[in-house]
Order: C-alpha cells, then structure tokens, then sequence
C-alpha cells in the first residue's frame, strides 16, 4: 500500500493526482475496514480456543486494556460472507409487454443491500437482461436467479456436486441432494394441498475464471428467493460459523402472506451442504 501512495505523491499532474488520490484513499479505507473484521474474528477466535487476554495482548504487543477495546471495534465477523468492499447484486429482468422486474426479486435485491450496508459495506443493484448474459467473474458477487433465468448461472450450478435443480417429471421444479436423492419441491405447487410457502437454493460457487467465488440465489419461485434473503438477515453469524467463506450449497425454506407474498418465516430445509465433503 505505500507504494501505491508514494506512486500517487510522484505524480506531477495535480488534475490526474486528485482524482488517484480519492480513488487511493477509498480503497485504503476499505482495506482498514476490512482488516479491522479479520482483527476482530481473529481476537474472538483465540479467547474461544483458550487464550487469555494477556496472551491475545502478547501476540499483539499491546496491552489488555487495549485488547479490550479492539475486541469489539469493526464490524461483525460475517460481513465477510457477503464481500469485503463493494456488493453487487443482481436481480433478474423478465419478460413482458414492457421488461420488468418482480416485486419479489426486487425486494430480494433491496433487502441484501440493507444486509449489506448493516455490515458497512457498500452495495449497487443491476439487473440480468432477459437474454440472462451475465458475468461471473466478480468480486463481491449476489445473483438472484435461477438457472431458467440465465445459461450461465445454470451451467455454474450444474458443478454443483452436492445439489442440483430439475424439473420433476410432472413440470414442477426441485432441488435434490445428488448424494441422497431427497427432493425439496415448493409446497405451493403441491398438486393435493398447496400452501403459502416456498423452497429456495443458496450456494457459493466458484467463479468460471477460478479467482473466487459468488454467491447464488434461487428460488423455486421468487417468493423463495425472498425467503433466503429473509434468512440471511437472521441467521448470517450463525451461517458464517459454519460454512465461512468456502463453497457451500443449501436448501431454505420460507412462508410466507398469499396477498402480498411477504415472508414471515424462514429456515434451513436441507443444513449447510459443505462442498469440500462431498
């Protein structure tokens, strides 16, 4: 990082000069961030595993007291589940007399951007054009889609070795567990009784270029895609606990109003699916 300073200093120019130096100074400031949330997880993973703080205060040559004040400055652990600078979400535009955008999917978008500036971290909202072209090869990257929506979010999860989603023989859609064949199918298509509740996948998968990961999400219907995002906002600390930032696939389950389709539950159907195990 100084060099990149010392490099901004060199410059003469003062008109290309100012203009480095904002863009230096917003990714110095997202780095210190960052580097205060890995501070943080660090400190709380070495008291759980049986340090003391005169130990945590040895390795950081400070002292207690100072370890007690930095063991709660910066945000929370998880916001590394969602990126570390700038989360872009993507929602789907479908179809019509005139494209448009659900109002599931829409708020889907609305409420990962809140989750993401609760985790002081930045967010935009685009949008994948109804051709479903889309590039994965993102840094802090959302979708909202499935794989009907987008060729190549359903070829990024036909590697997934741990869920896939099909179409069921009588045209209702499902995720299965390759591994068991349990399928999780809407309750709301359910041919006997139908209900107001939906099944949704949610998965980090690796980036085609293989320089990271994105995260996915996929209703059954959009409603199910709510209902991740309705998930994620109570469960995020929990979830990050577990599966942190490595590949993972799962199936959540919410319920949700029939007039408005709000969601007023949601959970894990299927537990954490670690891909690293499968």
């Amino acid at each position: 990082m100084i060099e990149e300073v010392r490099r901004v200093a060199a410059m003469q120019d003062h008109a290309l000069r100012v203009k480095a130096a904002v863009d230096l100074m917003t990714e110095l400031q997202s780095a210190v961030i960052e580097t205060s949330r890995m501070r943080k997880e660090s400190i709380a993973w070495l008291r759980k595993n049986g340090h003391s703080m005169a130990d945590v205060a040895k390795l950081m040559g400070v002292s207690r007291a100072r370890v007690a004040q930095l063991k709660d400055a910066g945000p929370p652990p998880e916001r590394a589940f969602l990126g570390t600078q700038l989360v872009q979400v993507y929602v789907p535009l479908r179809p019509g007399e005139r494209e448009y955008v659900a109002v599931e999917d829409s708020s889907t978008g609305q409420r990962m951007l809140a989750l993401a500036q609760s985790l002081q971290l930045e967010g935009e909202l685009h949008y994948i054009p109804v051709s479903g072209e889309l590039d994965l090869n993102r840094d802090d990257l959302v979708i909202v889609c499935g794989p009907k929506t987008s060729p190549e979010a359903a070829a990024a999860l036909s590697r997934d070795p741990r869920l896939s989603f099909e179409t069921l023989p009588d045209g209702r859609w499902a995720l299965i567990e390759r591994e068991t064949g349990k399928v999780y199918t809407s309750p709301s298509d359910d041919p006997q009784e139908a209900s107001p509740a939906d099944v949704a996948y949610l998965g980090r998968l690796p980036r085609p270029d293989g320089q990271g990961t994105f995260l996915m999400i996929a209703g059954v219907h959009a409603v199910g895609s709510l209902g991740v995002a309705h998930y994620l906002t109570k469960n995020l600390a929990s979830l990050y606990e577990e599966a942190g930032t490595s590949p993972f696939s799962m199936v959540v389950g919410c319920d949700y109003a029939p007039g408005d389709k709000s969601v007023t539950a949601s959970r894990s159907e299927s537990g954490v699916l670690p891909h690293e195990a499968a």
